[in-house]
């Protein structure tokens, strides 16, 4: 019961089917957003969505700037639920940073995690000169991020909700976003987004066993598309599927396009 409040899960679908789909959320946004991906699933599968510590209607009291300072923690949660819920057969599709997150979960916790499908994420946002390695981010970028959310952490977030969503004919897509931003209290989303942007798990690539689906957008700005592209070619049992929509958010501003490609997947 304890980890039902901490991350405010619900468990959908069809309760009886030996086979579960975990949708985890990325930064700034909360379960909600994959609403309009679940209907498609509902028949076959069980359905578990929760929220992020420390976002959407998690309990705050869990949230633990120690526990947290690194994604780990996220993983341990993640752990934590399959384990209190006895969830077998699990696909888990993380969006974002949730995607490292399922990922770590599947090395550390072997066995836990059928198959993972990786939704606009990245082992890591920083380029890396030394190594060749293209992230999209340099550290003036992310320097003047930073000190942008501490300046003014509601002007940042309605600047930065219109260039991670895209879909500019779509302006309640980007207002959407910038609420659930807002509703973050600014000292955990300031920590929580370091904790984001400056993760490097390159490393743990090639220790993924489980069948991987890599999916990814146009024009994503926190994501390019070469770091899809690397991923594909560091874990092992893994592919590279594209959809046709802008933004860091194809589970909302393409829905049908993200079913698609999980069900050809699945």
């Amino acid at each position: 019961m304890d980890i039902i409040l901490r991350n405010n899960i619900h468990v959908t679908g069809n309760l009886e089917s030996p086979q579960t789909l975990v949708f985890a959320h990325g930064f700034g946004i909360d379960q909600t957003s994959f609403s309009k991906v679940i209907p498609s699933f509902e028949h076959d599968y069980k359905i578990v969505l929760f929220d992020n510590v420390g976002g959407g209607k998690a309990d705050i009291k869990a949230y633990s700037p120690k526990r947290y300072e690194a994604i780990n923690g996220y993983a341990t949660d993640v752990a934590g639920i399959i384990q209190a819920l006895d969830l077998r057969q699990v696909t888990f599709v993380g969006h974002s940073v949730s995607g490292m997150t399922g990922m770590l979960t599947s090395i550390h916790y072997p066995g836990m995690i059928d198959k993972l499908v990786l939704l606009g994420s990245s082992p890591r946002y920083l380029n890396d000169p030394k190594d060749g390695y293209t992230g999209g981010f340099d550290h003036a970028t992310l320097t003047s991020l930073f000190e942008a959310m501490e300046a003014n952490y509601h002007a940042w977030a309605a600047g930065f909700s219109k260039v991670a969503m895209r879909n500019e004919d779509r302006p309640e897509l980007a207002a959407a976003f910038a609420k659930t931003l807002n509703d973050i209290r600014p000292d955990i989303a300031i920590q929580v987004a370091k904790a984001i942007f400056y993760l490097d798990y390159r490393g743990e690539l090639p220790k993924v066993t489980l069948p991987v689906l890599v999916v990814q957008t146009a024009n994503d700005i926190a994501v390019p598309a070469v770091v899809s592209e690397y991923l594909e070619a560091n874990i092992p049992n893994s592919r590279l599927t594209k959809v046709e929509t802008e933004g860091h958010f194809p589970q909302i501003s393409a829905p049908m396009e993200v079913v698609a490609a999980i069900q050809s997947f699945l």
